[in-house]
């Protein structure tokens, strides 16, 4: 244990050698008494439904997590990024193939849960016997690359982490890098004086599903702290809020994030019927522009949503000082 910084609390970083311990079965939902599976195949459900949990779809999700032993919010937002590859151009998805996807999701899901059955915690604690740690990278790397819902880490990120007090596994965990996005840091920088050097990215943000409530809010507040603290140039942190996902930005709003912009939403990209992001394919391909990458690569499947889709929100956090709202006059839409 090491303390950083002059009166600062403890961060720990978790050495992955002591993280190993017996596995148990991950904690399952309860499926409703209707059998889903026999409500009329053939009628639609909307993109806007779906990422609303409206309860037709909610009771998809609940079953399918139930049959394959998954947790029902992590199996949401993975199917929430498959279906626009599935919707008609006006955003309607057929109810078998909404089945379908999300038991293909959740036994994805269940396949990668159990590739790191030793990382998953499985008690129950209350936010105030959690503890904030700075988190290994071979670990945090580990489950941002098989939980999270990009199925990735970013490289050269600082992971921390609320860790429980018996076996310290990670419960909610998120990792910061500097912000790369150059038009994010333009506008920064114009609107907000606020230059690209002095932006910092929350990019991976992951709970389990033993988490408390308010567990990444809280987290987010440990560290902008610590950020504030052992950084001394960095003047803000920002990340982005995808509402197709069916994620509304609370956790940001609970921990005083305000949004400051907006990013005009692009169709989702996916090879072989797995969702891909721009980065993902430049760094297997060596492109990202799917007319390129079909004429080279024919051996994949190369597809785009179709759906229109949502902008994603930008929110931000001063790392001193109060972070201030900005008029929906004043929120620019970014484009990408």
């Amino acid at each position: 244990m090491s303390t950083i910084g002059p009166g600062s609390e403890a961060l720990v970083s978790i050495d992955s050698n002591l993280l190993g311990i017996a596995s148990t079965p991950y904690r399952t939902v309860i499926a409703p008494s209707q059998d889903l599976e026999r409500l009329s195949p053939a009628d639609g459900l909307c993109l806007a439904d779906c990422r609303s949990h409206a309860p037709v779809f909610a009771g998809m999700v609940v079953a399918a997590a139930s049959r394959h032993y998954v947790p029902s919010r992590a199996l949401s937002v993975r199917a929430l990024l498959q279906l626009p590859r599935l919707a008609r151009t006006d955003g309607v998805v057929s109810r078998r193939r909404v089945i379908a996807e999300l038991n293909h999701c959740a036994a994805r899901l269940r396949h990668d849960q159990q590739s790191l059955s030793e990382l998953i915690p499985r008690d129950e604690y209350g936010l105030s016997d959690l503890r904030f740690v700075g988190l290994e990278s071979a670990v945090a790397d580990r489950i941002f690359g098989r939980l999270h819902y990009l199925r990735s880490a970013r490289a050269g990120s600082m992971n921390f982490a609320l860790v429980d007090p018996l076996n310290r596994l990670p419960v909610t965990l998120c990792s910061v890098s500097p912000l790369e996005w150059k038009r994010v840091g333009r506008q920064l920088r114009t609107q907000f004086g606020i230059p690209l050097e002095g932006a910092w990215d929350v990019s991976r943000v992951y709970s389990f599903d033993v988490a408390p409530a308010n567990a990444i809010s809280y987290l987010l507040g440990r560290v902008r702290q610590w950020i504030r603290r052992e950084l001394p140039t960095a003047q803000v942190l920002t990340t982005a809020v995808d509402p197709n996902l069916g994620f509304t930005g609370s956790s940001y709003r609970s921990a005083n994030w305000q949004k400051w912009m907006s990013i005009a939403a692009r169709p989702y990209l996916y090879v072989d019927g797995l969702y891909a992001t721009p980065r993902q394919l430049r760094a297997r391909f060596g492109d990202a522009n799917l007319s390129h990458l079909r004429a080279t690569h024919s051996e994949h499947r190369f597809e785009q949503s179709r759906a229109r889709l949502l902008n994603s929100a930008i929110f931000c956090s001063r790392l001193r000082g109060e972070t201030e709202q900005v008029a929906p006059a004043d929120c620019r839409v970014l484009r990408r």
